[in-house]
C-alpha cells in the first residue's frame, strides 16, 4: 500500500523537478499549488505527468476563473486564469496548477487534452462560460449554452438576467428568443414594526 507524502515533501520534490519553469510552489491548508506562466504551462504539465517523482496520471478537474474584482482590493494581474487539479494514483499525491491568460481581450492558454483526455469537456466548459481559448483543442465549442448564445455567462460583467429569454409561443408552435423583459429592481427587506412582536414590550 502506498501512503501519501507530506505536502512539504511534495513541494520539495516539485521544486527539484520543475526548477525555474514555475513562478511559485506554495503549501497552504495542506495542499500544494503551482503557479506557472502561460508560456511554460504546457511543458510543466508534461513534466508533471511523466516525471518519476510526479506521475500525475489523472486530471480530475479544470476550471476557468475571472479575477476582475480582485483589482478592487489591490490585486493586479491578468483577468482570466485556469486552475487544474491533478492526481497521482501510483504515488498517492495531488497538486493544483494555476495559470493566468496573458491577454484579457483574448484569454488563451495551451490545451492539455493530448496529455489527459479528461481535459476535453472541462476545457470546453471553460471556453463556453468564460471565453478562455485552449490552443490545440481539436473540438473547442460550447458545451452548456446554445450554439447561438452571445457572451460568456460566468464572466463577472455578464448581466445576471442575461441578454435574451426563451419561451414557447403557442401561436407559432415553437420556442422563440426575445430580449430580456425582466426589469432590474432593488429588493428592500421588510422591516417588522409591530410593537409586541415576539412578546417584547
Amino acid at each position: 500500500m502506498t501512503f501519501s507524502i507530506h505536502p512539504e515533501q511534495l513541494q520539495q520534490n516539485l521544486v527539484q523537478v520543475l526548477s525555474t519553469q514555475v513562478s511559485s510552489i506554495d503549501v497552504a491548508l495542506g495542499e500544494v499549488t503551482i503557479s506557472v506562466s502561460a508560456a511554460n504551462y504546457l511543458g510543466v504539465m508534461q513534466t508533471l505527468r511523466d516525471a518519476p517523482a510526479c506521475k500525475f496520471e489523472q486530471l480530475i478537474d479544470l476550471c476557468g476563473l475571472d479575477y476582475s474584482t480582485y483589482r478592487d482590493v489591490g490585486a493586479e494581474g491578468p483577468r482570466f486564469g485556469v486552475v487544474v487539479h491533478l492526481l497521482s494514483v501510483s504515488l498517492n499525491q495531488r497538486v493544483r496548477v494555476m495559470v493566468r491568460c496573458p491577454e484579457d481581450d483574448l484569454p488563451l492558454v495551451d490545451s492539455v487534452m493530448h496529455l489527459w483526455n479528461s481535459a476535453n469537456w472541462y476545457e470546453r466548459e471553460a471556453f463556453d462560460l468564460y471565453g478562455i481559448v485552449f490552443e490545440g483543442h481539436p473540438d473547442l465549442r460550447r458545451i452548456l449554452t446554445d450554439y447561438g448564445f452571445i457572451g460568456h455567462p460566468f464572466r463577472k460583467d455578464f448581466p445576471v438576467t442575461g441578454h435574451v429569454e426563451m419561451r414557447y409561443d403557442a401561436e407559432r408552435a415553437r420556442v422563440i428568443y426575445e430580449p430580456v423583459s425582466i426589469e432590474p429592481r432593488e429588493i428592500t427587506p421588510r422591516i417588522i414594526r409591530e410593537d409586541n412582536y415576539g412578546g417584547l414590550h
